[in-house]
């Protein structure tokens, strides 16, 4: 039995023998499945939350880069997990949403290289598929759905990525083939009372993950509250098309044109930005954004989606295509130019899709607050926040979760279209940042485990485990944290954290390699602080 004597004795003596074991190494871990895979359970334990991780891609067709960004995110985020703890059977389907947008380029003036930037990395995709493989997962299990413009998918390299990795790709799904179709009632719904599926996302044994891409849009950015809207069946997933698309549902709310017109009035009366811009027709003026907003949020209100993801490896500008702010002279944007990409080199994540998108806008260079779908998200309970610093925002790092103040994470300005201000004497240029300052409201003060009075150390989950266990810890300010791991002979075997740490909740991972079954100890040392649990693996 050692004791506590014995142990800090060791301890002392021990050096540093290994760091935390990169991602890339762990694939043999994950074959060893419980039956079951999800989500992280730290990300799991806090859904308000939102985490970065940052990426390190040189140019955008670095393709080796990118499908290995995709397998160490899959790796570190997506995990075996028990039946007890919320796992989700390894038998159930996976539908994955990424962003595959239309080309807009019949005259073939583009090469792939240039329209790359609009979809989400078919690259990063296949990464991730490949991890998820790695949890006992089948490509057979693996569906790809995407309800616009499937005569693109060859050129956007979607095609030959299902084929890469044997999944199934499917697109272009009109709400009459029954067979490819889930319906998915809304009696709550503003806009909908029924809302057709490209099957099998919604249903009852298929697992969603939506992965957005860091782009600009006429909604802003368009990240993963719009990207969901590709899930619905062709003649229903047009939601940019203002009340005449709305009038054309036949499953749809009898009441919506009044209740959408009484709830934007009441809206642009309490200001919600550029609310007040006129016009009946598409999206791009109050009423038609008010359409959009009602419609993506009666979407998400019947969805359980696992996770949601921003692929922001590189980011583009403009109007989400290839237009944008960028013409090839200096002579300022007049709407004319190109749409560009920048290595903005993060991904986004979490399990709240308002909260996901607003750090996304923050990151873009917007101020979330002037985004109108987020105040129309709190209306209808979706949204806990509009302020970006109130959300709890972690940097995701080799599998650890790091509190992390939202300043020290670089900006992208990415200009939009989103609601121009052109009217009442106003002379925005059409790319624009929605970036005016936000009076929001002073946050209600409550207790946060965010903010501990005292210091924590958790007892890791699970207990006892194979082949990974997370340890969470709590910090009351500020300061130098050393995590550490030893054997039943006092040896170090491990360090899992050794810096500085903001104030807050924060988690590592250890990934225990070719460490043997036994009893080990991790010990948080902080300031003067040290505190030793006992925890046992078992193979």
């Amino acid at each position: 039995m050692l004791t506590r004597r014995d142990f800090l004795k060791a301890s002392t003596a021990a050096g540093i023998i290994g760091l935390t074991k990169p991602i890339e190494v762990l694939a043999s871990l994950y074959q060893d499945s419980s039956g079951f895979f999800g989500v992280h359970p730290f990300i799991e334990a806090n859904p308000d939350a939102v985490f970065i991780m940052r990426t390190d891609v040189d140019v955008k067709t670095n393709t080796e880069a990118l499908c290995q960004t995709g397998l160490d995110f899959g790796r570190s985020v997506l995990v075996p997990m028990s039946e007890k703890d919320g796992g989700v059977p390894l038998t159930h389907k996976v539908a994955i949403k990424p962003n595959i947008t239309c080309s807009y380029t019949d005259n073939g003036s583009y090469d792939i290289e240039y329209r790359m930037g609009i979809i989400t990395d078919p690259y990063f995709v296949e990464g991730v598929i490949e991890g998820m493989k790695e949890l006992g997962l089948s490509s057979g299990q693996i569906y790809m759905r995407e309800a616009n413009c499937p005569d693109d998918f060859e050129a956007m390299g979607y095609t030959a990525m299902a084929e890469r990795t044997d999944t199934d790709l499917l697109g272009g799904v009109s709400y009459t083939q029954t067979n490819d179709v889930t319906w998915v009632y809304t009696p709550e719904g503003m806009v909908f009372r029924k809302i057709p599926y490209i099957w099998p996302i919604n249903s009852p044994d298929s697992w969603l993950l939506n992965i957005a891409k860091l782009k600009a849009h006429g909604m802003g950015l368009t990240l993963t509250a719009k990207n969901h809207q590709g899930s619905v069946a062709l003649d229903y997933c047009k939601f940019c098309k203002g009340m005449s698309g709305l009038l054309s549902l036949t499953e749809k709310n009898p009441n919506a044109k009044a209740e959408i017109t009484a709830n934007y009035e009441m809206n642009k009366a309490a200001g919600i930005p550029r609310w007040d811009k006129p016009g009946t027709s598409g999206d791009q003026n109050g009423i038609g954004m008010e359409v959009w907003a009602q419609r993506t949020l009666d979407n998400h209100s019947v969805t359980n989606t696992g996770l949601f993801v921003i692929e922001g490896v590189y980011g583009r500008d403009g109007n989400g295509f290839l237009l944008g702010p960028n013409p090839e002279s200096e002579t300022g944007d007049d709407g004319e130019g190109e749409a560009w990409d920048y290595m903005t080199n993060i991904i986004v994540f979490g399990k709240n899709s308002f909260h996901v998108d607003n750090i996304g806008h923050w990151l873009g260079g917007h101020e979330p607050g002037n985004m109108g779908y987020l105040h129309l998200a709190m209306q209808r309970g979706m949204n806990s926040f509009l302020n970006p610093e109130n959300i709890p925002v972690y940097e995701w790092k080799n599998g650890e979760a790091i509190r992390t103040p939202l300043k020290e994470f670089e900006r992208t300005p990415l200009k939009t279209y989103y609601l121009q201000r052109n009217y009442d004497g106003q002379t925005e240029p059409r790319y624009h940042l929605v970036n005016e300052p936000f009076d929001y409201p002073a946050p209600t003060k409550v207790d946060s485990p965010d903010k501990p009075e005292a210091l924590v150390l958790g007892q890791n989950h699970p207990n006892p485990f194979n082949p990974f266990t997370s340890i969470e810890y709590n910090l009351p300010s500020g300061g130098s944290v050393r995590l550490e791991i030893y054997n039943t002979a006092g040896q170090l075997v491990d360090v899992l954290a050794n810096g500085y740490r903001s104030a807050g909740t924060h988690m590592a991972v250890w990934n225990t390699g070719n460490h043997p079954s036994g009893v080990y100890f991790y010990r948080l040392r902080y300031g003067g602080f040290s505190e030793i649990k006992k925890m046992t693996l078992l193979k």
